[in-house]
């Protein structure tokens, strides 16, 4: 049986043995969307440490999620204490595992673990208003306790535990966001279980279903990208055949809400304004929509935009999820479930123009590694993308993506997925052309604009390219740590 090592998270990693050296108890709060590798991290990071542990049920109620208690409690007893009755209340529960901890031997760091904590605090549980009351008037007062608690429901986290309003106000301590794994991450993870790719390969499968450790431990040795993708998204017994309606159904109640934006997000790649999702998801201008759009950002499943000199009300809202882009596109309303079928689509015209966009949502996920292309990892820049609706005499024109760079430069930057080198012919040099004149009448500013490029495989050497690109960048460059 393969062993699953960890890969990447160093930041992380550094942040959860840091809390080890610490002098005091910790209250740690970790989050991130579904199957992100959030768990694991702390199984293996404080494997030695963790004296007790436990995850909330999915639809449990709160007598089952007590029985749960009883029984893992009953675990760590079992050798050295009588067992006990299941409590009737959270409150009761806390204190049992206030007893359990007083009685192990002092002189180390004790981790404490309530894995999905939305679902054993759901209802009328009580079960935070017992957490607060363990932490505030027994764990804080001690030196040796790291009270670890972790959720899937990112908005739900931040709501109830980091931004809590009640008891537990200020008392977390440290605060992790885990993110799905980068190329630089997604390579190394690859390379761990044996699976030998090349990077364009590794980018198709990204494009795909993204950075989740979860998705990528289905992808088998021996396969192509095209036979990979295949096998776990178009096979009925695949992972990702049906995983949609669970993520979203796992993370959010009514969810229907949520995936009416992902679904007029989808339908709109270079993204909408928050009044523009209004109005294609029929929801109110209050704070439903506010939540809702937080909530996704929180999740990791759009990112929000900011106008580079214009009103924030003008801020876009893009798609930022692999897997809903792609399942939303090839996988929802696929009738082949034939072995092969995905070879067929992605020699479709659909797929061609798909990938365009795919590759472009990829790229704005690797900033920091374009900037670190670019020279200018220490500059401070504010990123973002522009669209102009053009008017009479002028096209309409859109930038894939704009680092605005403290330095008194403007990167604009084009992005063009390719099987080859890419050509710039004569019309879509006009067309850059055309862009760079729309955007400077748009955003009057003295700065110096820069137009560079990022494709798979380069850019063919003519006059075009010379004249007009001032940086180009291959896909090598997003596979950087």
């Amino acid at each position: 049986m393969e062993k699953t090592i960890l890969i990447g998270r160093e930041k992380e990693k550094k942040t959860l043995l840091e809390i080890l050296g610490s002098k005091e108890s910790e209250f740690v709060a970790i989050y991130g969307r579904r199957r992100v590798g959030k768990t694991f991290l702390i199984d293996e990071v404080y494997k030695e440490h963790i004296v007790f542990e436990i995850s909330g049920l999915n639809k449990g109620n709160k007598q089952l999620q007590l029985e749960n208690f009883t029984s893992l409690i009953n675990q760590r007893l079992e050798a050295t204490a009588k067992l006990i009755q299941a409590p009737q209340s959270w409150l009761q529960a806390f204190f049992i595992l206030q007893k359990y901890l007083d009685k192990l031997p002092t002189g180390k760091k004790h981790v404490v673990f309530f894995d999905e904590l939305p679902w054993l605090a759901k209802g009328k549980s009580d079960f935070l208003a017992a957490l607060e009351n363990f932490w505030n008037s027994w764990a804080s007062k001690r030196r040796d306790i790291i009270l670890v608690v972790c959720g899937s429901a990112a908005s739900w986290m931040i709501t109830k535990i980091v931004k809590s309003r009640g008891g537990l106000h200020n008392r977390i301590t440290r605060r992790i966001r885990l993110m799905p794994f980068n190329l630089y991450e997604t390579e190394l993870y690859l390379q761990s279980r044996n699976i030998q790719l090349d990077r364009y390969s590794i980018l198709q499968i990204y494009m795909v279903m993204g950075g989740i450790p979860h998705y990528l431990k289905e992808i088998r040795r021996g396969k192509s990208a095209p036979q990979i993708i295949d096998e776990i998204c178009f096979s009925q017994d695949g992972l990702l055949y049906d995983e949609f309606l669970n993520l979203y159904e796992a993370l959010f109640s009514q969810p229907e809400k949520y995936i009416d934006v992902i679904k007029a997000l989808a339908q709109k790649p270079k993204g909408l304004t928050r009044n523009e999702i209004i109005a294609n998801c029929n929801l109110s201008s209050g704070g439903t929509t506010t939540k809702i759009l937080e909530s996704l950002e929180e999740s990791g499943f759009i990112v929000k935009y900011f106008p580079i000199g214009k009103n924030l009300k003008l801020s876009i809202y893009k798609l930022s999820d692999p897997y809903s882009a792609f399942y939303l596109k090839f996988i929802e309303n696929s009738k082949s479930k034939r072995p092969g079928s995905w070879l067929q689509k992605s020699a479709s015209p659909s797929w061609r123009s798909w990938s365009g966009l795919a590759f472009e949502r990829l790229c704005l996920a690797h900033i920091p590694q374009i900037k670190h292309a670019l020279g200018i990892s220490g500059v401070y820049s504010e990123e973002s993308s522009w669209r102009s609706p053009g008017k009479e005499e002028q096209k309409g024109a859109q930038i894939d993506l704009i680092i605005d760079r403290a330095d008194n430069v403007i990167n604009l930057f084009e992005i063009k997925f390719s099987q080859g080198p890419f050509v710039i012919n004569k019309q879509y040099a006009e067309d850059l052309q055309n862009k760079i004149f729309a955007f400077r009448q748009d955003y009057s500013s003295r700065k110096s604009i820069f137009l560079a490029m990022i494709t798979t495989f380069g850019l063919v050497e003519n006059q075009y390219s010379t004249s007009l690109i001032h940086q180009s960048l291959k896909m090598d460059v997003l596979f950087e740590k």
